[in-house]
């Protein structure tokens, strides 16, 4: 929440992150966070021990 104003990921980070979710998971690599990041409105998806994932607003997303 910024200000009172609740923020919220766009249609395609969500769509990116159901379907990264669904790859790491398959792998059997449990994922221990997924967060929006309210500065940049990323979200970052830590999995494994040194997997961290940004998805950007286009849903385009990077290992960090």
């Amino acid at each position: 929440m910024i200000g009172g104003i609740f923020i919220f990921p766009t249609t395609n980070q969500c769509i990116s992150c159901v379907q990264l979710c669904l790859d790491l998971t398959e792998l059997y690599i449990p994922i221990y966070l997924v967060r929006l990041d309210e500065r940049d409105q990323r979200l970052i998806i830590l999995a494994g021990e040194e997997i961290e994932v940004a998805i950007e607003l286009n849903g385009n997303w990077r290992f960090l």
